[in-house]
């Protein structure tokens, strides 16, 4: 069963990993929360689900207003030919996420520790970064080393990057 929202919050509490979180309506793409940008500080992203032709999973988080190379990130990434993305299935059944609401905080449902969590430098290097808490009714701020130290709890060390991006 996919934790809730609430129990993110919980677990990021007793961690000790300051955040806050702004509600608004169901956001399913970038575009769509464009205006979300000038109420919420600090960096947005953009997540992919993705996985190689050998069926390795990665959660991918870019700065939204990026474009990744498709044809070129698996060489970045370390995965085994070129990357497509994974189903709505599979998004649910490793991250208990729907689509529109990928975010590295679903991390926590992947206990079989399947999905290598992959953060683009650039976005790491904002104040806050800016993610939906498992859900796309909502975005949560947190430091970027609040984030990565909320990965390392959960066993997925995420990977920093230089991706292969166009503004």
């Amino acid at each position: 069963m996919a934790v809730t929202r609430a129990e993110l919050f919980a677990h990021l509490d007793k961690l000790g990993l300051a955040h806050s979180t702004v509600e608004h309506e169901p956001l399913h793409t970038v575009e769509e929360s464009q205006d979300l940008y000038g109420r919420v500080p600090g960096g947005h992203a953009k997540n992919l689900f993705v996985k190689d032709k050998k069926s390795r999973l990665f959660l991918i988080s870019l700065r939204a207003n990026a474009t990744i190379d498709l044809k070129k990130v698996h060489e970045t990434i370390g995965a085994s030919g070129r990357v497509s993305f994974c189903s709505a299935d599979q998004l649910w059944e490793h991250l208990g996420l729907r689509p529109g609401s990928v975010t590295p905080f679903g991390a926590i449902n992947d206990t079989a520790g399947a999905v290598t969590v992959i953060l683009e430098k650039t976005l790491m290097e904002m104040t806050p970064v800016n993610f939906h808490p498992l859900e796309n009714t909502a975005t949560t701020s947190i430091a970027p080393a609040d984030l990565i130290s909320f990965l390392n709890a959960i066993n997925h060390a995420p990977t920093i990057l230089d991706l292969p991006t166009t503004e």
